[in-house]
């Protein structure tokens, strides 16, 4: 409590507009008055003005008739300054999210858990996405990446560090590039910079980004992209939905393989596995940027080539039937169980690529494919080093249609055919497996032929290096 006198230092002006209720029997409690002090000078500052929170009550002589006015007060200045400073950063910082005044920033914010905090006026216009609908939400994967579609691993992956050195404390790299598609498929690059947000007590509870847009291509003059963008929708959804069949198989499997089954039952359930493992492959594992770039991680397994054979013939057969067409397989029974040591998935997964597209480029009714495996060195008991194996994917006619061999062999960037895609793709995981691919056109017969250089036990005593891939 203080109390509060008049003299010759400093006067008291009050209001009284309070105490005339209080004459009037009406006691009032919690009221704030603000008590300006008066010195020698009429400029005075504010801040030195003082905040009195009282309480009022009447005073009474025995008749209890009203004789004076008692006022119970306790000084609040310095809680009421750090209430009043809140209360203006406050309305500055909603005056500055809220503001589509085009000086202010796209801005979006995380907290500690890498969820959407904060997303301002000019974030909801530059998106299309409103701020009821991604706070609360994960930055990474979530807001960018199923709302706002992200361009590139690449530019997730630079965001991902962004936003996390900004959390865990450490200065974030300013200016970096972030390119992703709006609400409405429009092309958006802008460069990201990023700002820790601290408590009083100085411990990181987030972080602010802020975005200076370099360039917009709209969606309305480029349809392609709106089109690109609805694609990866519909990619991202069949990725995730595959799935629950695909658990659905792998359980039949364990199932059938602790039940009493036939050697040859027990086989058409092995090449199923394989076509299990080649379908979750495709699903978790195949990362295009890496594939293109030569950097996609192999694993390294013993297989035979008995087991990949009756994997992609399995996958044509279906075809060859409706086309009433016959399959010749020329390889030896000693390559078929030879034991070699690579990525057999992987492997599997190029070579039914391309006895698929041979397939379904082979004239019909009444034709036939082949399949050619063979080595032109003598195997040798020599551990730890690489035989050389050819294979043929062999079909009469004309051969494949120059626009999915110029996606294949070409280098420029884009696709004419979605088969073209998939045949570029089989290309350069080869050639990152230490292996070729050419297509051969001969007077009556076409042929994909792979060479490739495999890791076995037996060995050869001579390495031989892979010709480069090409059209023949």
């Amino acid at each position: 409590m203080r109390s509060f006198k008049r003299n010759h230092a400093q006067l008291l002006k009050v209001s009284y507009a309070k105490p005339y209720k209080v004459i009037r029997c009406e006691e009032e409690k919690n009221v704030m008055l603000k008590l300006k002090k008066f010195g020698h000078s009429d400029h005075q500052d504010p801040s030195s003005d003082v905040c009195v929170l009282v309480n009022s009550c009447t005073s009474r002589d025995y008749t209890e008739k009203i004789v004076g006015v008692c006022f119970v007060g306790q000084d609040v200045t310095s809680e009421k300054a750090i209430t009043d400073r809140f209360i203006r950063l406050q309305g500055d910082y909603k005056t500055i999210v809220q503001s589509l005044n085009p000086l202010i920033p796209p801005i979006f914010a995380s907290d500690e858990n890498a969820c959407c905090s904060e997303w301002n006026a000019a974030m909801e216009k530059l998106t299309g996405w409103s701020k009821h609908e991604v706070i609360g939400k994960m930055l990474p994967g979530e807001v960018f990446g199923v709302f706002c579609k992200v361009k590139s691993q690449d530019s997730l992956t630079k965001f991902l560090i962004s936003l996390y050195q900004g959390i865990a404390g450490y200065d974030v790299p300013e200016c970096s590039l972030v390119g992703f598609f709006n609400k409405e498929g429009k092309y958006i690059e802008a460069s990201l910079t990023a700002n820790k947000s601290t408590n009083a007590e100085e411990k990181v509870i987030g972080c602010f980004f802020f975005l200076q847009i370099i360039n917009e291509v709209s969606g309305l003059s480029c349809p392609e992209l709106k089109e690109s963008a609805q694609s990866l929708d519909e990619l991202t959804y069949i990725r995730q939905e595959i799935k629950n069949p695909l658990n659905g198989v792998r359980f039949a499997h364990k199932l059938l393989e602790s039940s009493e089954i036939s050697e040859s039952q027990r086989q058409f359930l092995e090449t199923s596995d394989a076509c299990e493992k080649q379908i979750a492959t495709i699903i978790e594992d195949t990362d295009l940027k890496s594939i293109e770039e030569g950097k996609l991680q192999l694993e390294t397994e013993e297989f035979r080539l008995e087991s990949i054979l009756d994997t992609i013939i399995s996958q044509v057969m279906i075809m060859l039937r409706e086309r009433n067409s016959q399959l010749r397989v020329e390889v030896s029974e000693e390559l078929k169980a030879l034991p070699l040591y690579g990525d057999k998935v992987k492997l599997q997964l190029i070579l039914a690529d391309l006895l698929r597209n041979t397939v379904n480029h082979a004239p019909f009714p009444d034709s036939w494919v082949g399949i050619n495996i063979s080595t032109g060195h003598k195997l040798a008991r020599d551990k730890d080093r690489y035989i050389h194996l050819q294979f043929r994917m062999i079909h009469p006619g004309k051969g494949l249609p120059s626009e999915m061999l110029s996606d294949m062999f070409e280098t420029r960037d884009g696709w004419l055919t979605p088969d073209g895609l998939g045949l570029k793709l089989s290309r350069k995981l080869l050639e990152q497996m230490n292996g070729s691919v050419s297509y051969i056109r001969e007077e009556e017969r076409c042929f994909f032929q792979v060479d490739l250089q495999v890791k076995t036990r037996l060995g050869v005593e001579t390495s031989v290096t892979g010709a480069a891939s090409s059209i023949k």
